[in-house]
Formats: structure tokens, sequence, C-alpha cells
């Protein structure tokens, strides 16, 4: 099946079954898969003109709802959180599309760049699976010897069943709100973080997720729980949300730009075909990647996080060195 907009030759069957995969195994660590799809489309598909970015864009726009539905039923969404985020991403994406079309047509560059942001980021979650991070709160540490007890439990009343679930009573709710400091509970206890310093790291994510069309949950995530000490069943949901709200800004920046003079002699709208095909296989892996979230120990997300992440910051780094 032939694309015009991204002038590439693909079976319409393959887009959605590569981002089912994709996003079933990156939703239960509150990211959509599109950092992953991305390299997908440029080295596989060769897709390679601006256009590439708001179509991974569109593909979060629907494959995300998914993934949503199941937070915010479950009542594991930081609602304070997503919002301190998506007032920096917003205005970061608009400024990123711009930076791709003018500066970035080749991501060669920035692609080194990412890669070695992506790179500190699994280091620091490295240091807190194995131990190194000192400033986990002991609440965090609370918090995981409840997820213990309750697999312990969950072992003795489902034939030893190798997974759990978290109890109904592990719901998120927000206890405080200033300019300094929110703070919410969750299964007992209580976080908090710093709404200025998210929101700085939103603007930059945003920029990021502008040019390259990640959403910015890749991001915006492994800091929440390494740097904020936040426990990732009450960030998956957030970063999730956050990125939607990024895509639909994105593709509506890079739609405006592609009937305007910025947008030069590029292609520079999405490719709404394929962005569709590819969020038509996320929309239900993020649905089941939602739903096999509240199964696992908070080190096996934290382990599967480091995985997706090296995988992409490796790749970018020796991109740039290789080609």
């Amino acid at each position: 099946m032939h694309f015009p907009i991204s002038g590439i030759d693909v079976s319409p069957i393959i887009p959605p079954l590569i981002s089912l995969i994709v996003s079933s195994l990156t939703a239960s660590a509150g990211i959509s898969g599109a950092f992953l799809l991305l390299p997908f489309q440029v080295s596989v598909l060769h897709f390679t003109s601006p256009s590439v970015s708001p179509t991974n864009l569109l593909y979060n726009i629907i494959a995300i709802p998914g993934g949503l539905y199941r937070y915010i039923k479950e009542k594991r969404m930081t609602w304070a959180l997503t919002l301190i985020v998506s007032l920096g991403t917003l205005p970061g994406v608009f400024i990123g599309a711009l930076i791709r079309i003018y500066y970035l047509p080749n991501p060669r560059t920035f692609k080194l760049f990412v890669g070695i942001i992506l790179l500190y980021l699994v280091y620091l979650l490295i240091s807190d699976i194995i131990g190194r991070n000192k400033k986990i709160k002991q609440g965090n540490i609370s918090l995981n010897k409840k997820f213990a007890k309750q697999a312990t439990l969950g072992k003795q009343n489902y034939l030893k069943c190798f997974v759990t679930r978290l109890p109904e009573e592990a719901v998120v709710e927000t206890k405080n709100i200033s300019f300094s400091k929110i703070e919410y509970e969750f299964w007992g206890e209580t976080y908090s973080f710093n709404p200025v310093s998210v929101f700085i790291l939103a603007l930059i994510v945003g920029n990021i997720g502008g040019i390259y069309g990640i959403g910015g949950g890749a991001m915006i995530s492994p800091f929440c729980v390494s740097i904020l000490n936040l426990p990732i069943y009450t960030v998956a949901g957030a970063a999730l949300a956050s990125t939607f709200i990024t895509s639909i800004a994105g593709v509506i920046y890079y739609q405006i730009l592609a009937v305007t003079p910025f947008s030069g002699h590029a292609s520079v709208s999405p490719d709404w075909l394929l962005g569709l095909l590819f969020g038509l296989g996320g929309l239900i892996g993020t649905y089941l990647g939602a739903y096999l979230q509240k199964f696992l120990p908070e080190k096996v997300v934290k382990i599967l996080l480091v995985f997706l992440i090296l995988l992409v910051s490796s790749s970018y780094i020796i991109q740039f060195f290789t080609t």
C-alpha cells in the first residue's frame, strides 16, 4: 500500500501490528511507545521528512486514550502532576516544531543530544534499582513493602499465581496544592513535588517532543520516578495524559505551519492514514499495558523502562558515529 504524504510503501497490517506490540510493553511505564515507533519509521520505513514528527504525534492521539481510560477508571491519575506537565509542554512543543522545520530537517545531531540525555536518565534509574539513590523517601520504601506483602497474599489466595494486583484502596488523592509544593496520597503514603521544577522540565521536554514527535512521556516518567521519587503507579497515568495533550497541540501546530510560509519547501503535515494505522494498534496496546501495569512490582516496571530507553539512546548515539 502506498502512502503519498510519507512516500512509503508498506502493508497496512504492519503499522498497527508493530504499534500494538510496542505500546503494550511501554504503557505500563507511562510511555505511549512513540519514541520507539519513530526509529522504526525512520530506519525501517525510511520516512525521514519533518512530516514523521507530527505523524508520530498523531499516533499518540489515537493510541493513548486506551491506557488513559484504565488509569482514570482505577483512580490512579495524579491530576495535579498532569496539569503542571501539560502547562510546560504546550509552549515547548510549538517552539520544538519550529526548530524541527528550520534547524533540524536532518535529525542526526539532535539525535545525539537526545541519546545522551536518555542515557543519563538510564543511569538514574539503574542507580535507583540497585539502591545507590540515597534520597529515596521512606514512604516509597514502605510502598514497595506493601506491594511485596500484597504479592505474597496473592500467591496464597490464587494458587501461587506469579502476579498480583493493587488493592482497591490504592488510589491517588490530592492533599495540598501550592506554588512551592504539591502533595498527594497513594495507598496510605504521602508524596510531594515542586511544581516549578516540573514545569521547567516539561518546557524542555516539550521542545524535544515537538521536534521528534515523542510526546515527552519517555523523559517525564523517569525524571519523576528517579529524581522526584514518586511511585511509578502514580506517574504512568499523568505521563500518558500530558503526552496526549502535547500530541494534540503538536499536530495542530504542524498542520498550521504546513499551510503557511514557515514550512518552506519541506513536507510538514502529518501522514494521516499512516498515523491512523499506527494509532489503532496502539489504542489496544496502551489499554493492555495500563491493565498489566498494576500486576507488576515497581522494580519490574523500572527495569522495563531502563531497557526501552537504553535501546533508543544507544541507537541514537551509534547512528551519529556510524552515519
